[in-house]
């Protein structure tokens, strides 16, 4: 194949200057989502890119497939609030998920809120959702065209009216009631100047914590919590179990910790009126300490301090001297506690995490003791629902071949086993046909990786099948064994093989794994990454030729670095929403978080870390000799306020500019830009058929790949 890429203007003089280090950053103008010329630019992109994708030969079998098979009834827990019942469903193909009421598990539900009709498109999803404590009023906040910014609103239940209340300007925010059903905690950024609807570039600062009481305009809202000398800092409030406290997380960052501040609310004898009395018990970043529940003034919180696989530990808020805090719960010897929750008055719920694969356990809230290990099978807990005052849970099981299965388990039961609530299945595909396994690799380093492969049963290892290995590899991140209905179309109709590595950086093993991919040791997660290909390969599931790699956010850069520094090794590249430019990513919306996991450019050592794998800056030069790249089809949205787009259009900028004018180069280099779409949370399920088929309508073309019926 021969392409011919658009001309893009490289602006030669462009030249940033870091601790005595020259880098050029010819398509800087590309920073600027509003100039006509970064418009031209996208335009010209996806002139060239989408009748490419439209004509892939297997683009319409691959669309028919997707939408028979996703068509299917999805469901979440349902979640009790006052006397009520509520549970999400989507009978196959609807945009959105629609909320349901019921007065009893066994009464018939009926629809309580709609997303879908709030946009023809379904571009409108719903992102919160809070009932308040005695079920009178329901807060929900609404996202346009997946940016992160979200408008909250509110109705009663009773009679579902809609109230005038509405609150603006909200991002990364809590959504908390008081016990009184009077307000919400919730949090807001100042104003700025120019837009603010996920088109922007503009950074993300000076977060502040309000109280709304419902049936006042947002202008009345009380402040209760503000970092004038840490713009940085972000937060969020819970109210405890009793509704006596309210808890103050403040996070900076992305690392797992957080300073932990309380009111006790009873002590406002004239109620929320101003800026809270904050309690401060902890005042550090040292660790993380998240809330489960509370008797008194006895607090049990999930903590990784001196446990890097978590524990549970009681606070007494009367005495914080550390010295007399108690572990409740402590540290595994090898299993990650993942989440705890408070149910039944006496019972906590405890998952932990083995290998990659979860773990449900009861555990006595008084003692903690171990009480009994709940059935589950080789997957993962894709949704929980039961609170401290509820007698019965929901949990949500899925594998890589099971769509989903609801238990449900009486608390007030002797037993205490739980029943098959609600299950799916979906037809035309015969799970029993496939097998999931999971394989332990050494990495560069010695250090063994595990990878879950999925794959049609007695398949030969002879090479010859095509491969989809996905990566991610950061954030504390954990890749866990999941249902997704075009991985298994790849597995099914072109005869792939899917492989999920767990790579360094996540955290299947705590924080001790997490930080053997972050920060300076990111390499790491290259080379597992890289490794785990190189298994697939010498294990006879594929060769370089059929292997994909694909990964998304911060797996998008995991996948650029891997292309560049191994690009023999893959035969297509897909990277979604990628962070690319690791020397800017600070300056634009929420970048500043990510400098926890990665450093910033600004510190001397750092920018010594970041410049040997910035995906934008380890292009070849055109000029120097280089092997073909793969075949690499880059995604973005323009309404991505996440990573923002210029992170993929600089860099297919530069890759065509160094890469596609090779005279070696065969392989198409093409970046795919989505209008009305973020970061991916709340994309209408119309958005996501259509991206599939063209992701993978582009590997089998690009590979080679045939049908198989």
């Amino acid at each position: 194949m021969e392409f011919k890429y658009p001309e893009a203007r490289r602006d030669e003089n462009k030249i940033d200057n870091y601790h005595g280090t020259e880098i050029p950053d010819p398509y800087a103008w590309l920073e600027d989502p509003d100039s006509e010329e970064t418009k031209a630019f996208v335009e010209a992109q996806n002139e060239l890119t989408m009748p490419f994708l439209e004509k892939c030969a297997l683009r319409g079998k691959f669309t028919e497939r997707m939408t028979e098979l996703y068509d299917y009834p999805k469901y979440s827990c349902p979640y009790k609030r006052g006397n009520k019942y509520f549970f999400y469903h989507n009978t196959g193909l609807q945009n959105q998920s629609v909320l349901y009421i019921q007065d009893s598990l066994d009464s018939d539900p009926r629809i309580f809120f709609d997303p879908n009709k709030l946009s023809a498109d379904g571009t409108v999803s719903l992102q919160m959702a809070r009932l308040s404590e005695q079920c009178e009023c329901f807060a929900y906040g609404l996202s346009g065209c997946g940016s992160d910014w979200v408008t909250v609103k509110f109705m009663t239940v009773a009679d579902q009216k809609e109230l005038p209340d509405t609150l603006e300007r909200v991002k990364f925010s809590c959504l908390s009631w008081t016990h009184d059903d009077r307000g919400v905690f919730y949090n807001c950024y100042p104003r700025q100047e120019g837009k603010a609807d996920g088109t922007e570039t503009t950074t993300n600062l000076h977060q502040k914590l309000y109280y709304h009481v419902i049936g006042t305009d947002q202008s009345q809202d009380i402040l209760v919590a503000e970092f004038p000398d840490n713009p940085k800092w972000q937060s969020t409030a819970e109210v405890s179990d009793d509704g006596r406290y309210v808890l103050l997380n403040i996070r900076e960052g992305c690392k797992r910790v957080n300073r932990l501040w309380y009111c006790d609310l009873q002590l406002l004898p004239n109620g929320i009126k101003g800026l809270l009395p904050w309690v401060k018990v902890i005042d550090n970043f040292d660790a993380k300490y998240s809330y489960i529940t509370n008797e008194e003034t006895v607090f049990t919180f999930l903590t990784n301090l001196d446990a890097p696989r978590s524990r549970v530990i009681n606070i007494d808020l009367s005495d914080c001297d550390p010295t007399h805090w108690r572990t409740l719960i402590p540290e595994h010897h090898k299993d990650v506690l993942d989440f705890v929750t408070c149910v039944n008055g006496q019972f906590l719920v405890v998952d932990y995490m083995r290998d990659a694969k979860d773990v449900l356990q009861l555990f006595s809230l008084t003692s903690g003791k171990l009480l009994k290990t709940l059935p589950l099978d080789l997957g993962t807990i894709a949704g929980f629902s039961g609170r401290k005052k509820d007698t019965d849970i929901f949990y949500k099981f899925y594998s890589f071949l099971q769509p989903g299965v609801i238990y449900h388990c009486d608390l007030t039961s002797e037993t205490l086993e739980p029943t098959v609530f609600r299950q799916v299945e979906v037809k035309g595909f015969n799970p029993s046909d496939y097998q999931t396994v999971q394989v332990f690799f050494p990495s560069k380093d010695g250090t063994k990786i595990p990878m879950f492969i999925v794959h049609k049963k007695g398949i030969k290892l002879d090479g010859s099948h095509p491969v989809l290995l996905y990566g991610y590899g950061g954030f504390n991140h954990s890749q866990q064994p999941s249902y997704n209905v075009a991985y298994l179309i790849f597995v099914r109709h072109l005869g792939g093989v899917l492989a999920v590595a767990n790579i360094r950086g996540g955290g299947e093993y705590g924080e001790t794994w997490h930080k053997g991919g972050s920060l300076g040791n990111k390499q790491n997660c290259f080379d597992d990454f890289q490794c785990g290909a190189e298994y697939l390969i010498r294990e006879g599931y594929t060769s370089s030729s059929k292997l994909t790699i694909r990964g998304a956010s911060n797996g998008g850069l995991l996948v650029a670095a891997c292309v560049n520094q191994r690009p023999e090794l893959f035969g297509c590249g897909i990277a979604k929403v990628g962070v690319m430019d690791m020397l800017k990513f600070h300056k634009f919306t929420i970048g500043h978080a990510w400098t926890t996991d990665y450093g910033c450019s600004d510190n001397e050592e750092e920018f010594h870390w970041l410049i040997k794998y910035s995906p934008l800056h380890n292009l070849p030069l055109s000029s120097s000799p280089a092997p073909p790249y793969p075949a690499m089809l880059l995604l973005t949205g323009d309404h991505d306020d996440r990573v923002v787009p210029l992170h993929s259009l600089k860099y297919t900028a530069t890759l065509q500019h160094c890469v596609g004018r090779r005279p070696g180069q065969r392989q198409p280099l093409l970046i795919r830009i989505d209008t009305k779409s973020g970061h991916g949370a709340g994309k209408p399920t119309a958005k996501a058929i259509q991206e599939e088929a063209h992701i993978f309508s582009f590997i089998a073309e690009t590979l080679g790949l045939s049908w198989r019926d």
